[in-house]
């Protein structure tokens, strides 16, 4: 018998030297997938994911997620100490993640050029609100800023309401996505060239690209989005609708087949005859009509009957989870979304699990966020310091 495929990014070494929460979230990404990574935190001053939302027992829970497939070490950059060791840490690895604003890193004497001169095959991740220059840059930027500059506040909300910002980390689990594809996209150029190069994400655009053909739509036509609640400009029936058992459930009809067999289903088949049903958009001009026709048929059945009689009608529907139904959902069960971490802090841990399945050289979550400053005496070990070096740097703060 042969041993389990090692994870596709085993080898490739990742210093996370971010925080909150666009560049730590890369950098779990790839270790999700087999990269060493190192976090790196202030001696003084932990990543401040540790302190964010609930605790248990005084450990903080979202950094058990945002913190796991990492080793983590102290280590303060200010100083020549600590420059130095970074260096050298440099020297053997492939990826650095950080989110300082701009010139922090050359004010430190840890700028693209020292670090390029150490390891020219290095890539340099900068992950800020606004991007390394341009009249926003040295601005302090968090993902909720990129919420609201983008585009998605403005579209987002009832049409009579003020714009709506996400309850949680969006502009910065996008930016994420992307930085982790930026950086592959890198890798692979260094596989062809042979030098690595500088990555500069910034949180406001990513969220911008997602948001859709927008700027095409106003260059154009001028067009610019309203905020329509749960409905859309580009296909009706499509909103929140409440069943009889007092729970609800979201439908779409992007594709014209399925808008026909919803209404087939809810009675209504006279509508698809009127020239206005023939596209999304002229339907969602009559987004009233046909949220009354779908809203009182799904008013009378129980949301289970009613997901049943879509999926019977091939029509698509979903019921609206809370975070209970989604650790409950055969579907997720199915798919192994949510798995379990043993944990020896906590005990068994359930978390979201690695982001997609690949068939050969799988992902998997090795253990869940450790504590600060764990791994420090062995990561600095394997770089030949001493005992009597490492006990230096402690009495000096560096570490």
């Amino acid at each position: 018998m042969t041993g389990p495929a090692a994870a596709p990014l085993t080898g490739l070494r990742v210093i996370d030297l971010a925080t909150l929460f666009a560049g730590p979230l890369c950098a779990t990404m790839l270790g999700d997938y087999g990269a060493e990574v190192i976090k790196v935190e202030h001696p003084e001053k932990p990543d401040p994911s540790r302190g964010h939302g609930p605790t248990k027992d005084g450990i903080g829970l979202w950094w058990k997620l945002l913190g796991r497939n990492k080793r983590t070490m102290t280590l303060d950059l200010s100083g020549p100490g600590g420059r130095d060791i970074l260096l050298r840490l440099a020297a053997d690895t492939d990826v650095i993640i950080e989110n300082f604003r701009p010139g922090t890193l050359e004010r430190w004497g840890l700028g693209w050029e020292e670090l390029r001169a150490v390891n020219p095959r290095l890539v340099l991740a900068r992950v800020t609100g606004f991007g390394q220059f341009g009249p926003y840059a040295h601005r302090p930027g968090f993902g909720t800023l990129a919420e609201a500059m983008s585009g998605f506040a403005a579209i987002t909300g009832e049409p009579d309401g003020p714009p709506t910002l996400p309850p949680f980390g969006l502009a910065d689990s996008i930016a994420a996505i992307a930085t982790a594809f930026a950086v592959m996209t890198a890798l692979a150029g260094r596989e062809r060239t042979g030098e690595g190069q500088v990555v500069d994400l910034a949180i406001i655009e990513p969220i911008l690209t997602v948001l859709g053909p927008q700027p095409l739509w106003y260059d154009q036509l001028g067009y610019v989005q309203p905020r329509t609640g749960n409905r859309s400009r580009n296909n009706a029936p499509r909103n929140t609708y409440r069943t009889s058992d007092g729970q609800w459930v979201a439908v779409s009809t992007s594709a014209q087949s399925v808008a026909e067999r919803v209404m087939r289903l809810v009675g209504r088949a006279e509508l698809i005859d009127e020239p206005w049903f023939g596209s999304g958009t002229t339907r969602a001009d009559h987004c009233e009509e046909l949220d009354e026709a779908v809203g009182n048929w799904i008013a009378r059945h129980t949301r289970d009957d009613a997901i049943s009689a879509f999926e019977k009608a091939e029509a698509a529907i979903a019921p609206i989870h809370d975070i209970r139904d989604v650790m409950d959902d055969p579907q997720y069960r199915a798919l192994g979304s949510i798995t379990e971490v043993d944990d020896p802090e906590l005990g068994p841990l359930r978390m979201q699990n690695v982001l997609f399945r690949l068939s050969g050289t799988p992902g998997a979550i090795r253990w869940a966020g450790r504590q600060h400053g764990a791994d420090t005496e062995e990561i600095l070990t394997g770089l030949g310091l001493s005992g009597p070096e490492i006990s230096a740097l402690r009495a000096e703060r560096v570490l």
